[in-house]
């Protein structure tokens, strides 16, 4: 079975290394422990793996002291993060995660102000930034919303379904990627940075284990940024299907409307419906696998085309460029430590 591979927009990581620049942190250190470069940095399009961007942070975070990655008013330091969860770990519901997680930070970091909100419907987050000029690019606010609504999922056993999310700033150049992040309404230049979720599963208990909750620490940031079953239905059986097959080459939209027992043309007007196409889906799977096959030296570039469906090299290697702004060769040569 093909496994899941997920690519990540390269602007977090060139927002994240030119603050640790600045705050005078060692450049060629953060590029050898985090497998990126210089060149790659350079191009706005390329996509980098969840695997490059959590080593970027892990190493801010050692080097800096601050899981803030020195974008807040002060430094949040390194192993905050592991107290309040081992803290919040013990909580009998996600309303207590929440209750407990938010009155941990208000108290131990001054960079950021926490607030959690019941209403009769929805429950809502808060997250304010003492001082937002020092997050330009908004990197910490994605990094925490996005943060504060994975870890609690994770606790409780099941993604919260998010009705809205809403920012501060207005709309940047990399909302895209919150197509992903936040599987929900998006609106901007709101009085607050928020997220809403419907009230009843504030009751939803905590089901992982201190043993589970170990494990997940080792591995942060790793899963915050790992590919979620997000995606609107037709779109994410698609791309089940996609990303389960062994033969990318010869798929095509009528074996997968086959297989979910419908249409051609229903499948095509419901993948319209929730804002994509067989095409795109098929062609971002194949991004990514490609973004992670490249990433491993002993596998050639004309076995790497093959593997995702491309009978010539040429055609891969223009596939490869139209997705990412650079040809296969150049990525890997900028990538591979």
């Amino acid at each position: 079975m093909r496994y899941k591979h997920h690519s990540i927009s390269v602007h977090f990581a060139q927002a994240i290394v030119k603050r640790a620049i600045e705050r005078g942190l060692d450049e060629t250190k953060l590029f050898n422990e985090s497998g990126l470069s210089k060149a790659l940095l350079a191009n706005n399009e390329v996509r980098i793996t969840p695997e490059q961007l959590s080593r970027l942070m892990q190493s801010v975070w050692r080097s800096a002291d601050d899981e803030y990655l020195c974008f807040g008013s002060e430094p949040s330091r390194h192993g905050v993060f592991n107290l309040m969860a081992k803290q919040v770990s013990h909580s009998a519901s996600l309303r207590q995660v929440y209750r407990r997680g938010t009155r941990f930070y208000n108290l131990v970091a001054s960079a950021t102000q926490l607030k959690f909100e019941e209403r009769e419907k929805y429950a809502r987050f808060y997250l304010t930034l003492a001082q937002p000029e020092r997050d330009p690019e908004h990197v910490l606010i994605d990094f925490l919303l996005l943060l504060w609504h994975r870890f609690p999922s994770w606790l409780i056993g099941q993604r919260i379904p998010l009705r809205k999310i809403g920012f501060m700033h207005a709309k940047p150049v990399h909302y895209e990627e919150y197509r992903l992040m936040f599987p929900c309404e998006v609106v901007y230049e709101q009085q607050s940075n928020y997220f809403e979720f419907e009230h009843a599963i504030l009751s939803a208990p905590v089901v992982q284990t201190q043993q589970n909750l170990n494990n997940y620490l080792q591995r942060c940031p790793l899963d915050w940024f790992k590919r979620q079953s997000y995606f609107p239905v037709f779109t994410r059986k698609v791309l089940n299907y996609l990303e389960a097959t062994d033969d990318m080459a010869s798929i095509c939209m009528t074996d997968i409307a086959q297989q979910l027992h419908t249409t051609v043309r229903t499948l095509r007007r419901k993948l319209l419906e929730e804002g994509t196409s067989f095409q795109e889906l098929k062609d971002s799977v194949r991004r990514d696998e490609a973004i992670h096959y490249l990433s491993q030296p002993n596998m050639a570039i004309s076995q790497v085309g093959r593997v995702l469906g491309f009978t010539e090299p040429a055609t891969f290697a223009r596939a490869f460029k139209s997705w990412t702004g650079v040809a296969p060769s150049t990525y890997r040569k900028s990538k591979i430590r």
